[in-house]
C-alpha cells in the first residue's frame, strides 16, 4: 500500500506561481511512475505532467513550457512546479504512482488539493 497526501495548492493570480508537493508513505518501492493529474469541475481527469523510474517526464500539451515536475526519491517527495499560471488551470491537483508488483499493477491516489487561478 502507498500512501500519498498533496499540498501547497490555494488561490493564485493569473501569471503567478504555485509548487505542489505530494509525501509518499508506505511500500514505496517497484514504482514504475508518478506524476500529477487535474481535474477541473465539469471536466474528466486529465495528465498535467508524469516522471518514469528512469526519470523520462511527459507533460500534458496545455501545460508544457509552464510546470515542471520534479521528485526527491531520498525524502519520498514528488512536485510540480507550476509558473505563468492561467485560470484554465484552475482544477483539483491529484498526485497518482503507478506500481508492479509480481506482474500486477497497481495505482494510488491522493486525495487532491485545489489550485484556484483567479484575480
Amino acid at each position: 500500500q502507498v500512501h500519498l497526501v498533496e499540498s501547497g495548492g490555494g488561490l493564485v493570480q493569473p501569471g503567478g506561481s504555485l509548487r505542489l508537493s505530494c509525501t509518499m508513505s508506505g511500500r514505496i518501492f517497484s514504482i514504475n511512475a508518478m506524476g500529477w493529474y487535474r481535474q477541473a469541475p465539469g471536466k474528466q481527469r486529465e495528465l498535467v505532467a508524469v516522471i518514469t523510474s528512469s526519470g523520462t517526464t511527459n507533460y500534458g500539451d496545455s501545460v508544457k513550457g509552464r510546470f515542471t515536475i520534479s521528485r526527491d526519491n531520498g525524502k519520498n517527495m514528488l512536485y510540480l512546479q507550476m509558473d505563468s499560471l492561467k485560470p484554465e488551470d484552475t482544477a483539483v491537483y491529484y498526485c497518482s504512482v503507478s506500481q508492479a508488483l509480481r506482474g500486477i499493477r497497481y495505482d494510488y491516489w491522493g486525495q487532491g488539493t485545489q489550485v484556484t487561478v483567479s484575480s
